[in-house]
């Protein structure tokens, strides 16, 4: 009688397998022991996960493909930074290669900040392009929030090195001479702009890590910038920062407060 497979061995022979057709998966559901069928199970629902989250991909890449089969240059731009109280607001561009097939790329806020890290460079890899477009605390106190996002935005799509003929853009109007797509939640539903997402939510927050040591006692390496509690104390105690935005309503008290002490 031939002995049968540890379910270590199988569980190990088994990682590889990427489709539900695969043979091995036929022996293994012939394998009447209650952990090999516990394995079959597992293998079962992830293929099923991955196969929902390549869907997923493809559907985010449909706003592209009408461009694309025409042989244009497609740039998603999205932002982060608009609501707090200190740091820039960062805006990027990113233009994805027609080939691109990073299934996991979505809205930098559905993904856990490791997820983001480890796409990050895999983005910059497989690029086309991207670009960086940056309105400082002093812009935004100058102009306001809204409109020093549309300069970041400006600014990332002349930085690309590259002309695309066509924006997808999260809900923006960029002051460019490009035709635009505009789309509410368009990192949710287009993998350019979903990329650019992550890539500009990760510059970001390693340039909030960097303020922070250059300005401790906010807590900017974990609240980027927003009004938590922590960062709120820090102004009590501190004071305010050059990276702060002096018209947002708590730093405006802070500065009021002061000059009346």
């Amino acid at each position: 009688m031939t002995k049968q497979p540890s379910l270590a061995s199988l569980k190990a022979k088994l990682a590889d397998v990427t489709t539900p057709d695969d043979p091995r998966l036929a022996s293994l559901a012939a394998d009447s022991r209650k952990g090999a069928q516990l394995l079959l199970k597992q293998i079962q629902r992830r293929l099923a996960k991955a196969e929902a989250a390549e869907q997923a991909f493809q559907h985010r890449l449909h706003y592209e493909r009408p461009f694309w089969a025409q042989g244009e240059l497609v740039a998603g731009i999205d932002e982060v930074g608009r609501g707090p109280l200190a740091g820039p607001v960062v805006t990027s561009a990113v233009i994805l290669p027609q080939d691109f097939d990073i299934p996991l790329v979505n809205d930098s806020k559905q993904l856990t900040p490791k997820e983001r890290e480890r796409l990050y460079p895999l983005i910059l890899a497989q690029a086309e392009a991207v670009s960086i477009g940056v309105g400082s605390p002093q812009l935004i106190d100058q102009i306001n929030i809204y409109q020093a996002t549309r300069v970041a935005m400006q600014r990332a799509v002349l930085g690309l090195g590259r002309v695309p003929q066509q924006l997808i853009v999260d809900a923006m109007q960029i002051p460019v001479a490009v035709p635009q797509t505009r789309l509410i939640k368009g990192d949710a539903k287009s993998a350019s702009v979903a990329a650019a997402s992550i890539v500009a939510k990760v510059y970001r927050d390693h340039l909030m890590a960097t303020y922070d040591a250059l300005y401790p006692g906010y807590g900017f390496a974990k609240n980027a910038g927003y009004g938590t509690a922590e960062h709120l104390a820090g102004l009590d105690e501190r004071g305010v920062t050059p990276i702060h935005r002096k018209t947002f309503s708590p730093v405006q008290k802070i500065i009021a407060n002061q000059s009346r002490s």
